[in-house]
């Protein structure tokens, strides 16, 4: 006899089939990990999302519109001392002094306000870095992972 009998063939062929059948299901289990993963991934990306959104912008806005109302104020005062030493005659020494001074509030202010949107730009690059992170996480393939 040289060659198997047909039920000898069936078990070869079943034995084909059932390795078959295993590695499709390493691979589903693959892809649920993953799947697994990018959910958890895109829930923390929406918690962040939301956090800048709710939290940290609306702060920064109002950090912004407190520095806005500040130089809107000196510019006020300003004007107003102008009109007083043009009014009543006072010295140039304090035109001057008080000029050097509103210059110096000024630009402490705007330096503030550069730190807020530097902030700003901080968080975003930090989020869209994560995101990079996450991709390139998923992108691998895990070949030895079985469930």
């Amino acid at each position: 006899m040289t060659g198997l009998g047909r039920g000898g063939q069936q078990i070869i062929k079943s034995k084909e089939v059932y390795a078959k059948a295993l590695e499709t299901l390493v691979e589903l289990a693959s892809f649920q990990t993953a799947f697994t993963i990018l959910d958890e991934v895109i829930r923390a990306t929406n918690r962040r999302v939301n956090a800048i959104e709710h939290v940290i912008m609306p702060r920064l806005e109002n950090t912004i519109k407190y520095i806005m109302s500040e130089l809107d104020e000196m510019d006020r005062e300003e004007f107003f001392r102008y009109d007083c030493i043009e009014a009543y005659g006072c010295s140039l020494i304090v035109l001057r002094l008080k000029k050097v001074q509103g210059k110096k509030k000024r630009e402490n202010t705007a330096k503030a306000a550069e730190v807020t949107q530097e902030r700003l730009s901080a968080v975003t690059s930090s989020i869209s870095e994560d995101d990079q992170a996450s991709t390139n996480l998923l992108s691998t393939k895990d070949e030895d992972v079985i469930f």
